[in-house]
Parts: C-alpha cells; sequence; structure tokens
C-alpha cells in the first residue's frame, strides 16, 4: 500500500515537472526574452510571494482542508508590519519587532481560522470566506481605505535586497520549501496530515489528534502568511488596503493543485507547490511578453487549474489499477 502511494505521488510530481520543462522550451522559442538571466528572477521573485503561502495551504489541502483568508490576511499582515516599523522609529529594531509581530499575527489568525474549523465544527471554506472578509474589512477600516506607507528607507531597502545577485525573496521562498518538505516527508506530523486527509475516521481510530493535526495546519499557513506579508509590504514599502494581495488565495492554491496535490487531500509534495508556483509565473511572462491583454490573464490560469485537477483525476485512476 505504501508502495502504490508513494507511486501515485511521484506520478503526479513527474507531470508538473514535465509540464514545466515543456513550457520552458516553449517560452524560450516564442521570445528571445524568455532566457535573460534578469527575466527568470524576475519571474521567481514575482511567485515567491504568492508561492510561500501556497506552501503553508499545501498541509492544509493535503489534511482535506482550505483557505481562502490568505490574501486578506497578507494585506492585514503586511499594513501592521508598517505601522510597527512606523511607531518604533524605522530602525533595524523596529523592523526586528515587526518581523516577530508579523509571524506572530499570522500564526494567532492561522490558530482562529483552525481553531473554528475545528473546534467550532465549521466548515473550512465557510470559515476562510468568513475572515477572508473580516481580514480585509479590518485593513480597510485602520487604513481609512487609503494607504499604509513606511517611514523608514531601510524596511523598502530590506525588501529589495538580494544575495549573491539573488532577491531575498527567492532565497526565502526555497529556504522555506526545504524546511516544510523535511516537516511532510520525514516527520510524524507530515505522515498525520496525510493520514487526516485521506480518511478522517480512520486517523482518529489510528489514536491521531485530528483536531490538533488540522489546526497546525493552519497555523502553518498563518506563519507563511506572516513570511509574505512582511515581504511584500517591504519591497513595495507600502500596503494598499482595498488591492494588496488580491486573489493571492487563487494563485496559491493554483499551485497547490498544479504541483499535484489533490483538492481532496491525503497526500501531496511541498516541491510539487514550487513546480506549481513557477509554471504559473512563466505562464503570466509569456502572456505579457506576446502582449496578451491582462484581463484574459485569469482566463489562461482558471483553464490550467481545471486541466490540472483533470489530468490528475487520470493520473490517480492509472495508479488504482
Amino acid at each position: 500500500m505504501k508502495v502504490q502511494f508513494l507511486k501515485k505521488i511521484k506520478i503526479e510530481y513527474s507531470l508538473a515537472l514535465v509540464a514545466l520543462v515543456v513550457l520552458f522550451i516553449l517560452s524560450s522559442i516564442a521570445s528571445p526574452y524568455f532566457l535573460q538571466v534578469g527575466n527568470l528572477l524576475n519571474i521567481l521573485k514575482q511567485v515567491s510571494y504568492s508561492g510561500i503561502i501556497g506552501l503553508g495551504i499545501a498541509f492544509v489541502i493535503i489534511a482535506g482542508g482550505i483557505d481562502l483568508s490568505v490574501g486578506s490576511m497578507t494585506a492585514f499582515i503586511g499594513a501592521i508590519a508598517i505601522l510597527i516599523v512606523n511607531a518604533l522609529g524605522g530602525g533595524l529594531w523596529a523592523i526586528v519587532c515587526a518581523w516577530v509581530g508579523a509571524v506572530a499575527l499570522g500564526a494567532i489568525c492561522g490558530l482562529f481560522n483552525g481553531f473554528l474549523v475545528t473546534k467550532g465544527r465549521i466548515a473550512p471554506f465557510i470559515v476562510t470566506l468568513g475572515t477572508m472578509a473580516i481580514f480585509r474589512s479590518l485593513t480597510l477600516y485602520i487604513g481609512n481605505a487609503g494607504q499604509f506607507v513606511s517611514h523608514s528607507s531601510m524596511y523598502g531597502d530590506m525588501g529589495m535586497s538580494s544575495v549573491l545577485g539573488v532577491p531575498t525573496a527567492i532565497w526565502i521562498f526555497f529556504l522555506l520549501a526545504f524546511l516544510l518538505s523535511g516537516l511532510l516527508n520525514r516527520t510524524r506530523f507530515g505522515r498525520y496530515c496525510c493520514a487526516v486527509g485521506a480518511n478522517e475516521k480512520v486517523a482518529g481510530y489510528s489514536a491521531i489528534n485530528v483536531n490538533f493535526t488540522r489546526m497546525v495546519t493552519y497555523v502553518i499557513t498563518g506563519v507563511m502568511v506572516g513570511v509574505t506579508g512582511l515581504l511584500l509590504s517591504s519591497r513595495m514599502n507600502s500596503i494598499n488596503s482595498s488591492n494588496t494581495a488580491v486573489n493571492f488565495e487563487m494563485d496559491a492554491i493554483a499551485a497547490v493543485v498544479i504541483g499535484g496535490t489533490p483538492m481532496t487531500g491525503g497526500r501531496g509534495t511541498i516541491w510539487g507547490v514550487v513546480i506549481g508556483a513557477v509554471i504559473l509565473g512563466m505562464i503570466n511572462n509569456m502572456l505579457n511578453m506576446l502582449s496578451v491583454s491582462a484581463y484574459l490573464q485569469g482566463t489562461v490560469k482558471g483553464l490550467v487549474i481545471i486541466a490540472a485537477v483533470f489530468i490528475q483525476r487520470g493520473s490517480g485512476k492509472g495508479a488504482r489499477a
């Protein structure tokens, strides 16, 4: 049974990898500018923000849940981080406090979602749809429907920083992917997430604390949102209360699904999320280079998500056979 499970994961992971390679080749042919180092780094940087959130949502989906609140939560946490930086003078100490405060706030927001899902026994879709409205509303209220602007040049420099010529956001994205991949594949908690998502009742009979496991997945997602909120707000040195991180939940969930994690839960890969995020970034990049209307990019993204789910169904039947 374990061999069959690993085979199924490998098939879906390989499909995403093949899609990435094919898209890379087609993009290279379609535009001579695609292979420029600056363009490739720009793609990775753009997908890092929603990709980091996707790393957390992967745990939620694997455990049988969903989180639609991450975009609004990102704007909310980014706004609070800027308020902390401004209140403490904008120096190094202020930025450290903003980091700690944003990650802690993300964990609290995630815990709130997880508590309502597990203890409140409310469907995850309904809970996170509600908190999506709550977080956006709070951001609009605190900012008076305007912008949160950082008065610290150091905070803005942090968001635009790079290491060895590679933007810091990319380094953080891959570092978190490495750490969370280990958490999913090499720890008891990771196995519990898969068990809960595959069959909640059987997991309970196996002495797994289903509620605790599921709640922790929302906390992990909240922490990832906190990191993204910091990176995004420091990159722009501001947060727009009305449109910052809009549709981030769609991008993050799409990356998870394209990377081979089924919406039914029970299995998934973290590196598949990375591949899925890069695929989305490459698609957006090529659409821009080919001067395709921005209004049609959502259509393409939606079709890609539907195709990914359809392919998963086909590969799942093949694995079961």
